[in-house]
């Protein structure tokens, strides 16, 4: 497995290579440690590009000799340039399977992921990203990770799942498999066009829905079983919107990590099904990957 992590000098940076130092990740994988100073921003002070440079230097050599410390193979390597676009150019020539980057334990993104630059490497890598946060465990939590991995009946949940079954995880993590099913455009359309709805016709494309999400979750689980790993349920039935639902439950549960499938669309239609789960890794209290097949 190849990873890609994304740094800068701030302390959510410094998160990130401590989780991915904790992780027990599968055999062979290597972490390829990348800062990305923008001195394009300064071309008129060589003194302080010089000492950006220098730093972010430091830190990457840092970052490397402590995943190497806990046997993992990494090689530091710092760039110039616009991180938006860098970060994910870097990935592809590097053909990584995943991209992580650390955000502030507050949940505003840190350092150069401010904003536009996290949604960027969301929106455009062709890998998966996670979002790493510090989160607070709760009290009597066990010692392995708590893991919400959302889904529905696409293809790419499914994916997500599959993924999530072929890495390795700490001792005693659990899964939580969360479908929601989204009642709210029969909802909105039940009240602007009330003539035109069919009480009985209703109530079946809501058992449906509830079959389809019910079904993706029975899929997951039986997909996390696989390798043994600890599994739940949860699901969703309420007049809200799935991003809020997802963080919710993640909240309430004490979820360690969100995962969530990308549904891989560029556009128009990628903004419109991509809004849930750049939501969820934006505004999530604890650290969310979004899965690419």
């Amino acid at each position: 497995m190849k990873i890609l992590l994304a740094l800068d000098l701030s302390t959510g940076s410094q998160v990130a290579v401590d989780e991915v130092a904790m992780r027990p990740w599968p055999a062979g994988t290597s972490v390829h440690v990348v800062g990305v100073a923008d001195t394009e921003k300064l071309p008129f002070a060589p003194g302080v590009v010089e000492e950006i440079l220098t730093r972010t230097k430091i830190t990457m050599n840092s970052a490397a000799e402590r995943l190497e410390q806990v046997g993992l193979t990494a090689t530091p390597h710092v760039l110039t340039g616009d991180p938006r676009t860098k970060i994910v150019e870097e990935a592809q020539t590097l053909g990584a399977d995943l991209i992580v980057v650390g955000a502030h334990s507050g949940g505003d993104i840190a350092g150069f992921l401010l904003g536009s630059v996290a949604k960027a490497v969301i929106r455009t890598a062709h890998c998966s990203v996670e979002v790493i946060r510090h989160t607070h465990r709760a009290p009597g939590h066990h010692p392995g990770m708590r893991v919400l991995l959302a889904v529905d009946e696409s293809d790419y949940s499914a994916a997500a799942a599959r993924a999530m079954a072929a890495r390795r995880w700490p001792a005693e993590t659990e899964f939580c498999a969360m479908s929601v099913v989204d009642l709210a455009p029969s909802f909105l359309q039940a009240a602007f066009e009330p003539a035109f709805i069919d009480p009985k016709g209703m109530e079946e494309m809501r058992e449906l829905a509830v079959q389809r999400a019910q079904s993706a979750i029975t899929g997951a689980r039986q997909t996390l079983a696989g390798p043994g790993l600890r599994t739940s349920e949860y699901l969703s039935v309420l007049l809200e919107e799935p991003k809020k639902a997802i963080l919710d439950q993640a909240k309430e549960w004490h979820a360690d990590l969100i995962v969530v499938g990308s549904h891989g669309r560029r556009g128009f239609q990628r903004f419109m099904l991509g809004s849930v789960s750049e939501a969820v890794a934006m505004h999530a209290n604890c650290s969310v990957e979004i899965v690419r097949s």
